[in-house]
This record gives C-alpha cells, structure tokens and sequence, in this order.
C-alpha cells in the first residue's frame, strides 16, 4: 500500500516501512464504516479501492463498535511499548494506552470527539530538509530521516510536536488532543468550526448570549 507521502507527491515506486512505525490500514477502513464524516476517507483509501458512503448514515455506532476501533490503536501502541528504545518512549505510549483504556470502559456514541481527516489532511507537513539527524517520532521512536519519504506534521500546540502522520493520525481521531501536552485540538478542525459557527449563528437567532471557552490551556505544558 502507497504511503501518504508518496500519494501527496506523486511517487509511484513504495519505499519499505520502518521498522517501528505504526500500520493503521485496518483503523482507517473501519473508522469510515463507523463515521458519517465525508472526509473520513483518506487518499491512500481513494486509491486503493472504489469510494463509498457509510453504509447507514443514520446508524449510530454500537458501543462494541467502539471499544473495537479503540483496541485497534491500543494494540499498536502496546506493541510498540514492548521494545521501546527509551524509557521516555515506553511511558509515553503507556500513558496513551491508559487514556484509551477510559474509552474502553465508557465507549463515546461516535467518533465526533476526535478530529476529522479534513484536519489531518491540513496539518502542516515538516519539510524534510528542516529535519534533523536525530530527530524522530515521539511514538514510534523512529528517526524521521531513516524514511526515505518522511511525512512529518508539526501539531498547532506546539512548534517541537512532530509527528509521523500514520502515528499520530489514530490518535487524533479518537482522543483529539496533543498525543504531548494534551492540548485540545479540536478547535482547529474545520468540521468543528462549521458546526461551532451554526450553534453560534442559532443563539444570537434566538437572543441567546453566546458561551465563551474556557481559557486555553497552556501549549508549552507537557505532560499536562
């Protein structure tokens, strides 16, 4: 299966995976059976097989449903942990696994809480040549530069949240926040704000004050 870099540039020829770094075919096939976002579906999905709707767009997702697409991820980051090259890289993917582990035992309704592919899709990507030697995935531990067609992101929290995007993507889309400091990012999408900016429209219709947020959390926290 082509790599997102090699779809967004163009590149035919499939570079090997590395040896770490996270594979989630099978979370983005069945969180596109689960969502009734339209861009749910990725491009590497458009290329790989016919384009389809949500088989019920009316359907809610049952909670096995959900603690299933969780577990997809869970897996992944516990099979990552078992060999960790670090102690800073297995607590961390501890730490998601046990945020996850919350979701399991009390399964969301949907997959709204997290943020569509539309986002993903408009994070900024890390030009390789801004790459350093040494830098690499906080997930996956992986050195960015050891991939022949890198495709890094940098998250809005913060300028040092890097990300492979195939790792940091199923997170994203569960939890929505920052996998570092746990910011909540959601207020970034696109999909939320459309729908943010309807609610908004509909109380000042009806002579309602409009909510404030609560203050932002701090982007520079870590671990918060």
């Amino acid at each position: 299966m082509a790599t997102q870099y090699e779809i967004e540039h163009g590149i035919k020829a499939t570079a090997p995976r590395r040896r770490r770094q996270i594979d989630m075919s099978s979370f983005t096939s069945q969180l596109h059976q689960l969502s009734d976002d339209p861009s749910s579906i990725s491009t590497s999905d458009l290329t790989n097989q016919p384009q389809h709707q949500h088989n019920n767009p009316h359907a809610i997702p049952t909670p096995i449903d959900m603690v299933s697409l969780v577990r997809l991820v869970q897996d992944q980051f516990s099979t990552l942990a078992r060999d960790s090259p670090t102690d800073a890289n297995r607590d961390l993917l501890q730490t998601l696994f046990e945020a996850l582990e919350a979701d399991v035992a009390n399964p969301p309704r949907d997959v709204s809480g997290g943020v569509s592919q539309e986002f993903l899709d408009m994070l900024d990507r890390v030009p390789k040549k801004s790459i350093k030697p040494d830098d690499s995935c906080p997930i996956c531990a992986e050195k960015f530069l050891d991939d022949q067609y890198p495709l890094v992101v940098e998250l809005q929290c913060h300028h040092s949240h890097k990300f492979d995007l195939d790792c940091v993507g199923p997170w994203l889309q569960i939890k929505g926040t920052c996998p570092m400091c746990r910011t909540d990012l959601t207020k970034y999408d696109p999909r939320r704000k459309s729908v943010s900016d309807r609610i908004e429209k509909m109380w000042e219709k009806e002579g309602k004050p409009v909510q404030e947020d609560e203050d932002d959390e701090d982007p520079d926290m870590l671990y918060g």
